[in-house]
């Protein structure tokens, strides 16, 4: 017999008791509605048997790693049902990712819309035949032999770059499907219930542009119709709202052909990020923040010296000049190890911390581009915090409170995610065991529930991540905290203690919007291009009915701008209700109209972009209530 800890409840069970058992012995539904299992921290297949004590977790379609596993095995689904319709298919990679699943295929012809309702139907059929999944495992070679029987020759490839490692090879099958795969799978295809490809597009093997273009497929599934209907409502809406066309209709940036990756901000997108960026110095300000610009290239000697290079060399542009190398910056922390290093410092200086809105360029494939949200250069909101070891929970938790302002002000709210030690990474156990224990600490101290991303910190150390939920539902990833021991001893950093001896500081690296340009993207979807009036780029839109009201309509419009309001006088010969759709279009907040009751009797007619028309009032009386809107940042 072994012991079982199952969120703390104790059970006793025989050893090879597999997950999927050990879910059913607790209840019908959970065993039902189980994808995988989670022993002793790692994810696991329900078919995994337990040998020895462990704790355990029933993972369902709930948990992140759960939803993976269904996705996952809705995406073999897919793939069996190619097979049925192409029987000469290759297979390449079909995983999991954020919001459902792909699979590469390698097809006689592109695939059609008609194409992809037919593979669809006949998944259909594949849930409904209910067919267990099935797990084995060969011996390399005994795999090679049984793809190039297949002849899948991606599969082929795969197999034989682990071969090497002497580990046995594990496949599923499902009916007449096998596919070379590590699981977790959920235990049969009728687990299944609502399924919808969603798109195709290309995409070359192995991300290289050398490789066959093949034909990747994307879909989603749900355990509930209702559950898909409402995501497919989220993403009509949400197409809608589609940043890099509102920025285009809106003039506020656009991406051309002659700078892939290089966004444009145009004179109104201007507006929109000075104003993100004025308000984040006000507030840096006021929390004891000094800003600092460095470099955008530096010594690619300084990247070695860091890490960045070792960990980070693919994504970096790089130049000569004077016959030595340099690299464009994509990340700010080295530059910031510099202004530290350039004085002494004693603890009375710490904490110190230093701000810097930084440009940087990242080398992203051309195919991972999108809009503003995946982009080759943008400006991180950097600050890099220096202080001694009983400083950091202090410092963690101011960050934690910063940060959580921000977001009240945009109206977003947000989960916790707590990232742990990569393989990728630098610095001793001890070390990284104390930078954990230390965000554990703060992240309890500040009392709101988080989930921990086991593997996902960064290569110098642990982080805690923002996600943002946005007006749709949608989550998006901007803020984050990272605990670093590792730049400081690189950069041989120091200060004074109060015994006189020198100690090493320890550094926290930390973003609020991360992205300046990707957070306007997701504000722009947020909002679906119709900012709260402290944000938009034109506040209020002046709108003269006749000629002989032009006159008035300017004074109005002179004494807007006087009050500090961003506005436009629409002076053009066309009707007035052409010039308040247009308006509307636009996403103004306001429109005043001016017509010859209005010049008369000195008043104005308002409209309001949310609520119609809220009739006339004194130009006083408006220029009061717009300008307490936009100094208590009112969320429209």
């Amino acid at each position: 017999m072994i012991h079982v800890s199952l969120k703390g409840d104790l059970r006793d069970y025989e050893s090879g008791t597999t997950v999927a058992e050990v879910a059913k012995s607790i209840g019908a539904g959970l065993y039902k509605a189980a994808c995988a299992g989670k022993i002793d921290g790692k994810t696991v297949d329900l078919r995994t048997p337990l040998n020895e004590d462990c704790s355990l977790e029933i993972l369902t379609f709930d948990d992140a790693e759960g939803k993976r596993a269904y996705w996952h095995t809705t995406s073999h689904i897919m793939a069996q049902a190619v097979k049925h319709l192409f029987p000469e298919a290759g297979f390449a990679i079909g995983p999991a990712i954020e919001n459902g699943f792909y699979y590469d295929f390698d097809l006689p012809r592109t695939l059609t819309p008609e194409d992809l309702t037919a593979i669809e139907a006949e998944m259909k059929k594949i849930i409904k035949q209910n067919l267990p999944l099935e797990r084995f495992e060969l011996d390399p070679d005994e795999a090679i032999e049984l793809m190039e029987k297949e002849n899948q020759i991606y599969k082929v490839e795969l197999i034989r770059e682990h071969s090497g490692k002497g580990e046995k090879i594990s496949f599923y099958r499902q009916g007449d499907y096998v596919d070379l795969c590590a699981g977790p799978h959920l235990m049969t295809t009728g687990q299944v219930k609502a399924v919808k490809l969603t798109n195709c597009t290309g995409a070359y093997w192995r991300a290289d542009k050398n490789n066959k273009m093949l034909q990747r497929v994307y879909g989603i599934s749900f355990p509930k119709a209702s559950e898909l209907d409402a995501y497919l409502t989220m993403m009509e809406e949400a197409k809608k709202r589609d940043h890099r066309k509102l920025g285009r209709d809106l003039d506020l940036f656009d991406i051309y052909d002659e700078g892939p990756g290089f966004p444009f901000f145009l004179p109104k997108g201007m507006v929109l990020r000075n104003l993100l960026e004025n308000f984040w110095r006000e507030e840096h300000a006021k929390h004891g923040y000094q800003e600092i610009r460095t470099p955008i290239i530096l010594s690619k000697d300084l990247w070695l010296r860091s890490g960045h290079w070792d960990h980070y060399k693919d994504n970096m542009y790089t130049t000569k000049i004077d016959d030595g190398d340099y690299c464009i910056k994509p990340m700010n922390c080295p530059g910031g190890m510099l202004v530290y290093k350039r004085k002494l410092h004693s603890y009375r200086d710490l904490p110190e911390r230093v701000a810097e809105l930084g440009l940087v360029h990242r080398h992203e494939l051309s195919g991972a581009l999108h809009g503003l949200m995946r982009v080759r250069c943008f400006t991180q909101d950097d600050a890099h915090i220096f202080m001694t070891p009983e400083q950091i929970e202090g410092e963690i938790l101011g960050v934690m409170d910063l940060i959580d302002s921000f977001y009240k002000v945009f109206g977003f709210e947000y989960n916790l995610e707590l990232s742990t030690r990569p393989k990728d990474s630098m610095g001793t156990d001890e070390q990284w065991n104390m930078a954990t224990d230390a965000l554990i600490h703060a992240l309890k101290a500040n009392g709101k529930p988080y989930v921990v991303n086991e593997g996902d910190g960064a290569f110098y150390g642990p982080k805690i991540d923002f996600h943002l939920r946005d007006s749709i539902g949608r989550t998006w990833q901007c803020g984050t905290i990272q605990l670093d021991f590792q730049m400081p001893e690189r950069f041989d950093l120091t200060y004074t203690g109060a015994d006189g001896e020198k100690h090493r500081p320890v550094m926290i690296h930390r973003v609020i919007f991360g992205s300046i340009e990707r957070f306007i993207g997701i504000l722009t979807e947020h909002y679906a291009g119709a900012f709260p009036l402290w944000l938009a780029p034109v506040q209020v839109k002046v709108l003269p009915i006749s000629d002989g009201t032009q006159e008035y309509a300017r004074k109005v419009a002179d004494e807007l701008a006087a009050a500090g309001l961003r506005m436009e006088l629409d002076t053009r010969n066309e009707k007035i209700g052409y010039k308040i759709r247009e308006a509307q279009l636009q996403k103004i907040p306001y429109m005043l109209v001016i017509g010859e009751k209005e010049a008369q009797t000195g008043e104005i007619s308002v409209r309001s972009r949310k609520s119609g028309d809220l009739g006339a009032m004194s130009l006083s009386e408006f220029v009061k209530k717009a300008s307490e809107e936009v100094a208590t940042k009112a969320k429209d």
